[in-house]
């Protein structure tokens, strides 16, 4: 992956379910500086990027990147269908570029993640990776051998995994996703359903420590089909590593330690991601910078 243009910046924006945040990049992939929003409605959405980006421009700024959530053909510059904030029906790297008076460059949030991990943290030096994304909803990317893997447009839609054919309908207009049973979103209604409304999932992984029958249940109901969808991304991929980030991963990382791999075909290193909630603003600005790398006359 490129991003070895020595003193440029750009402006990086991770689009998530609840916050918009954007960040100074340099080249080698460190935050000069950051901001955030609530996301807003979606028609508002495009006027929080402006107003995010033109609070970090500055002269050294080359472009902006931003990563979606949905799915995203990053060649064309279009967002292809859209997920819990639902961008396909605007014009939105024209519209930035336009408002901005720089060129904006569009991937999905997961590939912008894992852009980053695979550059500066957790995925740092490894050739093939799988990443979950888990937040309010599961997004995720691949990279082998050393590219991210991209299909037609879109590949690497992880958090579309089937992990129960019978289950709950999903966005994507299928039924048993996993991002139906292991988001954010879904451990909401488990310890909704369960009684723990309000709780953190700090603490039912501490009374999962302690053994605690209810909270085992609600963690095995979030965690376990996980466990399903990491096995068979591992099947497939046959990765050096499996990255867990966005804002659960680290805690989906902790509640897996009690469902491991059924059987020693699928067992791979799963790590958490170690950007934290920056690795999707750190990888949009290193996107945007590849991007500029790429159209620039040689």
């Amino acid at each position: 992956m490129r991003h070895e243009m020595a003193g440029a910046a750009a402006i990086g924006v991770d689009i998530g379910g609840t916050h918009i945040r954007a960040a100074r990049i340099s080249s080698s992939g460190d935050v000069s500086a950051w901001e955030a929003r609530p996301t807003p409605a979606t028609p508002l959405v495009i006027d929080c990027i402006v107003e995010l980006a033109r609070a970090l421009d500055e002269p050294s700024v080359s472009a902006i990147g931003i990563g979606i959530p949905g799915r995203v053909d990053a060649r064309s510059g279009l967002v292809l269908s859209g997920g819990y904030v639902d961008l396909s029906t605007y014009p939105l790297a024209q519209a930035i570029g336009e408002r901005t008076g720089r060129p904006a460059f569009l991937d999905n949030d997961g590939n912008a993640a894992l852009t980053a991990e695979h550059a500066v943290g957790a995925a740092r030096g490894a050739d093939t990776v799988v990443m979950f994304t888990i937040g309010t909803g599961i997004g995720g990317a691949v990279i082998a051998d050393g590219k991210l893997l991209r299909g037609r447009a879109a590949a690497g839609q992880m958090g579309h995994i089937t992990v129960d054919s019978g289950g709950r309908a999903c966005l994507c207009g299928r039924h048993g996703c996993v991002e139906t049973t292991s988001s954010g979103t879904a451990l909401r209604r488990h310890m909704a359903e369960a009684g723990f409304a309000g709780s953190s999932v700090e603490t039912l992984l501490s009374r999962l420590t302690d053994g605690d029958a209810a909270a085992c249940s609600v963690l095995a109901a979030w965690a376990a089909p996980m466990r399903i969808a990491i096995d068979t991304a591992v099947a497939i991929f046959d990765p050096d590593l499996v990255v867990l980030g966005g804002g659960l991963g680290a805690a989906m990382h902790q509640a897996l330690a009690a469902f491991p791999a059924e059987t020693p075909w699928y067992r791979c290193e799963v790590v958490p991601a170690s950007l934290g909630d920056r690795a999707g603003v750190i990888g949009a600005g290193l996107t945007a910078l590849n991007g500029v790398a790429e159209v620039k006359p040689t």
